[in-house]
């Protein structure tokens, strides 16, 4: 069953330090009813605000309050995102190696994506999420 009613859900960002700590977040937060947990993967969290399951299973939309986003910003930022990226070309065979190194290069330049970044911008291609971060 679909319901209207809007569902409200609260991130605290001041819970947030690293990528682990992150998607604990987002699991008490979205996925507290299920017996199992997201992993840490950005495409994980993609498929998850589809809304086939956890909270968002039967609602047509939600509000997602991000307290202290300031926060998980910090927490999700260059530093943690070079490690995630580095972590990816020392997994010997498992990732394309070109890309990950292009986005390390971007990311020492100054031009690419933090991780927060590209979390949000997850958020943002999931119209029916409304995201307020404070």
């Amino acid at each position: 069953m679909t319901t209207t009613d809007p569902l409200v859900l609260v991130l605290q960002g001041s819970a947030v330090g690293d990528i682990p700590s992150f998607y604990a977040e987002i699991n008490r937060v979205f996925m507290a009813d299920e017996d199992w947990q997201l992993g840490h993967s950005l495409d994980a969290l993609d498929d998850m605000l589809y809304g086939g399951y956890g909270v968002l299973a039967g609602h047509e939309s939600a509000k997602v309050i991000w307290q202290d986003i300031e926060q998980t910003r910090i927490a999700l930022g260059v530093e943690t995102t070079r490690t995630w990226l580095q972590a990816k070309l020392d997994a010997d065979g498992t990732f394309n190696v070109r890309t990950v190194a292009a986005q390390l290069e971007a990311l020492d330049a100054g031009e690419g994506q933090t991780y927060f970044q590209i979390v949000m911008e997850i958020f943002a291609a999931h119209p029916r999420i409304q995201l307020e971060g404070r």
